[in-house]
């Protein structure tokens, strides 16, 4: 669509031509998730391709990231440079792509762990504090910040009451390690836990990081999706065409 079609739009036919109605399109302008308007003489606004380009993009990103984290994200790319917009987006693709690592890994750590808890375990085999962190490559505090948030339950022995890591508590730290490296705060990983106690070791657990993966993939290939709208975007911000523009008679 040239500009020349697009010189004047009204609220409302900006609205129609994105499915959004008269006030979500005044929202997201206060938002700055699109340029502001010129108004006429009658205080109406004008509306343009430039922000026809600038909604295209937003329901794009929101399809990939969530609508919350599009709206912060569009005054940034409207406002700031070409090169820093660039750079935000490819961040976007890094950081799905970085999430998308840790849940695998954590889905590897929970198979170690299910095999680790068929294996025969002696009082021999248990574990320091130090030892298990290494086995782990987590630090100390970790494992004493899961015992205080009563998701892990050492025993203590001998006068100085140190922490000992038996079968049990070895493979539920393994469980946690995984459910941390995939995303998980406390709250849902104590829910996971409760679960998971006298029942299969880590069938909700691995079922929970395989329907997030999931999730992943599907934002993933919405913002390669977005790419075309995102592509629009940059190129008018590179021709000047999102800066806000005075008003008209």
């Amino acid at each position: 669509m040239t500009n020349s079609q697009v010189a004047s739009l009204t609220t409302a036919q900006v609205g129609r031509m994105l499915g959004y109605s008269t006030q979500q399109v005044r929202d997201l302008e206060r938002l700055g998730v699109i340029p502001s308007a010129a108004r006429g003489a009658n205080g109406y606004r004008h509306y343009q391709e430039k922000h026809l380009v600038a909604l295209r993009a937003y329901r794009a990103l929101a399809a990939a990231i969530g609508p919350v984290p599009a709206r912060q994200l569009m005054p940034v790319l409207i406002g700031g440079t070409v090169e820093g917009a660039a750079a935000q987006i490819d961040d976007l693709h890094a950081a799905l792509a970085g999430e998308r690592s840790r849940v695998r890994e954590a889905l590897r750590g929970l198979d170690v762990a299910v095999q680790d808890s068929t294996e025969v375990f002696g009082d021999e085999d248990a574990m320091t504090i130090g030892e298990l962190a290494q086995a782990l490559d987590v630090r100390t505090s970790a494992l004493r910040h899961w015992e205080r948030e009563g998701i892990l339950h050492p025993l203590r022995t001998g006068s100085s009451g140190s922490r000992s890591y038996g079968s049990r508590a070895i493979t539920e730290a393994r469980v946690i390690a995984a459910l941390r490296a995939g995303g998980y705060g406390i709250p849902p990983i104590a829910r996971i836990l409760d679960q998971l106690r006298g029942q299969a070791l880590t069938a909700d657990a691995q079922r929970i990081l395989t329907d997030r993966l999931v999730e992943l993939t599907r934002r993933s290939v919405a913002l390669l999706a977005a790419a075309g709208a995102l592509h629009d975007l940059l190129d008018a911000a590179a021709a000047g065409g999102l800066r806000p523009q005075g008003a008209t008679g």
